[in-house]
């Protein structure tokens, strides 16, 4: 059965900002790899359980994509009763490891 992938407003904010730092509007290659990224979440729907737990706490995972120096990491959870992935957080995989509070918080 699928899942239900859910964005949060977090992790929406996290997109948008990545959309203007990869200047996608202005480069076909960058909308191609923005396109799969959105589609790499996505598919979530269908095989949650394929990304390593991160964080016992919460049960975080985490899906990483792209390559070499573009990598990003989407951070998320499994809410099983409800069949819904809850995406949290898309960040570049270079940037300082994130705090406990940091996905708890809402904040960026």
């Amino acid at each position: 059965m699928a899942y239900r992938v859910d964005i949060t407003e977090r992790a929406e904010r996290d997109f948008a900002r990545l959309y203007e730092v990869i200047e996608a509007e202005h480069s076909g290659t960058a909308r191609r790899w923005y396109a799969g990224l959105k589609e790499a979440i996505l598919g979530l729907e269908l095989l949650p359980h394929r990304c390593p737990v991160i964080r016992k706490k919460g049960q975080i995972r985490q899906l990483l994509y792209g390559t070499r120096f573009r990598v990003y990491l989407v951070l998320y959870r499994i809410l099983e009763k409800q069949k819904l992935v809850e995406v949290l957080h898309i960040r570049h995989g270079a940037r300082q490891r994130f705090a406990p509070s940091d996905l708890e918080s809402g904040e960026s």
